[in-house]
């Protein structure tokens, strides 16, 4: 075992504050790296979260854009949403893809996988890049009012860069794809 894989803090105790069917919050009592005794809160995500980057022979992609609540803001993002651990987390991405903008695709590639916020939370985040598609309707949840964007890749890069996306799986999505499929552009 390599000296940076052994965990350098102790925990007394664990009691689980909050559950619901999507979280949990548990309250570690510890002792820190450094000898403190403290508490470490960590927030148990029960799905994974599953990101789709779509593009098209032209080089466009698709945005969703939706009101997030926690944020108290509007937010630009890839395709997205939760997937079951017990699930295939492809099977969950063309779900997610085709519930939220009617876009099935043929080739599915993974590109990416991710820890959201590592230092309060488990959450795992899935991106996979879909590619040759065809075109439906979309069926979003009772809880997503979605408006949806179609606009040449570089203008969602451009978007990134800007800081007008920045939810992490969309911001990751975008500036793996721009440099595995344009890194010439």
């Amino acid at each position: 075992m390599k000296e940076q894989d052994i965990n350098p803090w102790q925990t007394l105790s664990s009691k689980k504050i909050y559950d619901n069917p999507w979280i949990s919050l548990t309250e570690h009592q510890v002792i820190n790296p450094g000898g403190g005794k403290g508490i470490y809160g960590e927030v148990h995500f029960k799905n994974l979260a599953i990101g789709v980057i779509v593009l098209d022979d032209a080089n466009n992609t698709w945005l969703v854009g939706q009101y997030r609540y926690p944020l108290k803001a509007y937010s630009w993002e890839i395709p997205e949403g939760g997937g079951p651990e017990n699930i295939d987390p492809l099977t969950s991405a063309k779900r997610e893809l085709l519930e939220e903008t009617g876009i099935e695709a043929i080739s599915w590639t993974e590109i990416q996988r991710i820890h959201l916020s590592n230092s309060v939370s488990d959450e795992t985040g899935i991106i996979f890049l879909a590619q040759d598609l065809s075109f439906g309707e979309s069926n979003p949840e009772e809880s997503e009012q979605l408006i949806i964007r179609k606009i040449p890749f570089l203008e969602a890069y451009e978007m990134v860069l800007t800081g007008e996306i920045t939810d992490s799986l969309s911001v990751a999505a975008i500036l793996k794809v721009k440099i595995t499929h344009f890194n010439s552009l």
